[in-house]
C-alpha cells in the first residue's frame, strides 16, 4: 500500500513539473509574441514617417537622416529578436526614430503629432532652455531649445555613457563618440559644466551626478566636485571627441 501511495504521490509531482513547464512555456511564447507585434507596429509607424516626409531646410533633413538611421536599425534589431526583452530593444529604437521625426516636422512648421512614450533617462536628462555657445577644444559648440541654421543636430534626451545629455538642438552631435564607444573622452566634464550647469531645464541634481561621475572618469586623481579640477586633467590623450575631432563622415 506505502509502495502504490508513493508511486502516486510521484506521478502526481512529475504531473505538476510538466503543467508548470508547459504553462511557463505558454506564457513566454505569448509575451514573445505580443512583444513582436508592439516593435512591429512601432517600426512600422516610424517607416512610414521617414518614407513619407522630404526635409524642407537643414535641421529637418538632418533629423529625418536620424530617423531613418533608426528606422535601420530597428529593422535588423527585429531580424535577430528571439526574446521579449530584445524585442522591447527595437521597440525603444524605434520611439527615438520617431522623436527624431517629431523634431523633423516641428523645424519644418508641421504639427509634430502625438506625444510619445518617454525614452529611458529622458526626463532626468532634462532640456535645452536657452541659448548657449561654448568654446572647448578651440571648437565653438552651440546648444538651442528650438533649431536655428547652426545649430541643426537635434537630440531627444536621455543618458549617453553614465551622463545625462538634455533635449535640444546642437551645432554638432558631440555626443555621438561615446555613443559609439560607451565612454566620454578626456576632457568632456568641462564641456558639460559649460553648456548645462545653471540651465533651467537641466536636472542639476541629475546633471551634478553626471559631471562628478564624468570628472572622475576624465582623471581618477581629480576631485570632481569642480570646473578647476576638470580644467587641470587637460585635454590630451584623444580629447572630447576622441582620436579624431573632426565629424566630417565619421557619423553620418
Amino acid at each position: 500500500m506505502s509502495t502504490l501511495l508513493t508511486l502516486i504521490v510521484v506521478l502526481a509531482v512529475v504531473a505538476a513539473v510538466v503543467w508548470l513547464v508547459r504553462r511557463h512555456n505558454a506564457d513566454t511564447a505569448a509575451a514573445l509574441a505580443d512583444a513582436q507585434a508592439d516593435a512591429r507596429r512601432w517600426v512600422e509607424r516610424l517607416g512610414g514617417q521617414v518614407l513619407a516626409l522630404t526635409g524642407t531646410d537643414d535641421p529637418s533633413r538632418q533629423a529625418l537622416a536620424d530617423a531613418a538611421e533608426r528606422y535601420t536599425a530597428a529593422g535588423s534589431q527585429m531580424e535577430q529578436a528571439r526574446t521579449a526583452a530584445q524585442c522591447r530593444q527595437v521597440t525603444e529604437t524605434a520611439y527615438e526614430g520617431l522623436y527624431y521625426v517629431r523634431a523633423a516636422r516641428t523645424a519644418m512648421g508641421m504639427d509634430p503629432g502625438p506625444e510619445l512614450p518617454p525614452l529611458p533617462g529622458q526626463s532626468r536628462a532634462g532640456e535645452v532652455t536657452e541659448d548657449r555657445e561654448v568654446e572647448v577644444e578651440g571648437r565653438t559648440l552651440g546648444a538651442s531649445p528650438r533649431p536655428t541654421g547652426r545649430n541643426s543636430h537635434y537630440y531627444p534626451g536621455g543618458t549617453v555613457a553614465g551622463r545625462p545629455v538634455p533635449r535640444g538642438w546642437y551645432s554638432e552631435p558631440w555626443w555621438k563618440p561615446a555613443l559609439v564607444a560607451g565612454a566620454w573622452g578626456v576632457g568632456s566634464a568641462l564641456l558639460f559644466t559649460s553648456l548645462f550647469s545653471g540651465m533651467a531645464g537641466a536636472d542639476q541634481a541629475a546633471y551634478a551626478d553626471g559631471f562628478a561621475d564624468g570628472a572622475a572618469l576624465d582623471d581618477p586623481g581629480l576631485d570632481p566636485g569642480g570646473v578647476d579640477g576638470a580644467d587641470q586633467g587637460g585635454f590630451d590623450g584623444g580629447g572630447l571627441f576622441g582620436n579624431d575631432s573632426d565629424f566630417g563622415g565619421d557619423f553620418f
